[in-house]
C-alpha cells in the first residue's frame, strides 16, 4: 500500500461524494506529488430506512398540529422524504418551521426544494459551525424567545442515539414526540472491507470518524480483531464527543475540525503534509 491511508468511515453512499472531493483536492493541492495516499471506505454503519405504510400515516398525522420539526441528521431527512413522498407545506394548514444541526442537513432540505417555496419554509440551524450539533441548535432556538410550553415538536431521528435535546426541550415544557425513522447496521466482520484494514499500516493512518455510534462499534472490533490497537493511529472528528469517544477506544493521536466536508478535507491534507 502506499505510504499513507486515509480512511472514510460514513455509510457507502456518503462515503463515496466524500472520497471522490477529497482526491481531486488532493491532486489539486499537489502535497502528494510522490506518492497519492490510499483513500479507503470502512463503512462501520449502513443506515436502513424504515419503509412500512403505517409509519407514514403515523408521520403524516403527527405533523398536522406539529409547531416544530426537527430532523438530526440528512438521514433522517432522505427517510422521511421517502416515506412520505409530497410536498413538506402539505401536511399542514400552516408552514412548519425546521431546525436542523448542521450544513449537510440544511443542503438535504434544499434538494428537496424546503427553504425554497414561494413561501419559504423557515429553516433553523445554529449560526456558528462550530456548534453544529444539539446544543447549538437548543441556543438557536433559546434566541428565537418562543414560549416553548405546550408547543408540540417533532423529532426525526434513527434508532438510539442521544435524547439530549428531546430531554431539554420536554423540561421547557415542551410536548416532544421522538420517531425513529433509520436504523444503523453494523458493518459485518465478513465484510472484505474489513481486509483492507488488516493490511494497512495504522501508524501511517488518519481515520474520517464522524459519528460517535460509528466509533464504539470501531471500538469493539478492534478490541477483538486488531490486538495491536490503534495506539498509532490517527483520527480526525468533526465534533468533541467523537473525539471523546475516538481517544476512549485508544487512537494515539485525535484531532478535531469544524463541521462540514469542507474543514475535513483542509484537514486532511494538513495531515498530508506532517
Amino acid at each position: 500500500m502506499s505510504a499513507k491511508t486515509i480512511v472514510v468511515t460514513r455509510p457507502s453512499g456518503q462515503a463515496r461524494q466524500l472520497i471522490e472531493v477529497l482526491m481531486s483536492s488532493i491532486e489539486r493541492s499537489g502535497v502528494a506529488k510522490r506518492s497519492l495516499p490510499e483513500i479507503v471506505s470502512l463503512p462501520l454503519l449502513t443506515i436502513v430506512p424504515k419503509a412500512d405504510h403505517s409509519l407514514a400515516d403515523h408521520i403524516a398525522t403527527t405533523l398536522k398540529d406539529a409547531d416544530l420539526a426537527i430532523f438530526v441528521s440528512p438521514n433522517a431527512i432522505e427517510c422521511v422524504m421517502r416515506l412520505l413522498e409530497r410536498d413538506w407545506q402539505e401536511f399542514s394548514k400552516k408552514i412548519i418551521p425546521i431546525g436542523v444541526m448542521g450544513g449537510s442537513s440544511k443542503l438535504a432540505l434544499q434538494n428537496h426544494g424546503i427553504g425554497q417555496e414561494k413561501n419559504p419554509t423557515p429553516v433553523l440551524i445554529p449560526k456558528n459551525n462550530e456548534q453544529w450539533d444539539s446544543e447549538g441548535l437548543w441556543q438557536e432556538l433559546q434566541s428565537l424567545g418562543w414560549d416553548f410550553k405546550k408547543q408540540k415538536i417533532v423529532i426525526f431521528k434513527g434508532e438510539g442515539g442521544r435524547e439530549w435535546l428531546a430531554d431539554t426541550l420536554v423540561q421547557a415544557g415542551a410536548i416532544v414526540e421522538a420517531i425513529s425513522v433509520y436504523t444503523r447496521v453494523p458493518l459485518d466482520l465478513a465484510n472484505p472491507a474489513w481486509h483492507v484494514i488488516r493490511e494497512m499500516d495504522f501508524s501511517k493512518s488518519l481515520w474520517l470518524l464522524t459519528s460517535s455510534e460509528a466509533v464504539r462499534y470501531l471500538g469493539q472490533v478492534v478490541k477483538d480483531q486488531f490486538p495491536q490497537g490503534l495506539q498509532t493511529a490517527s483520527a480526525l472528528c468533526p465534533h468533541q464527543n467523537i473525539a471523546d469517544a475516538a481517544k476512549v477506544i485508544g487512537f494515539g493521536e485525535v484531532f478535531t475540525t469544524e463541521s462540514g466536508d469542507e474543514a475535513l478535507i483542509k484537514a486532511s491534507l494538513a495531515w498530508l503534509m506532517i
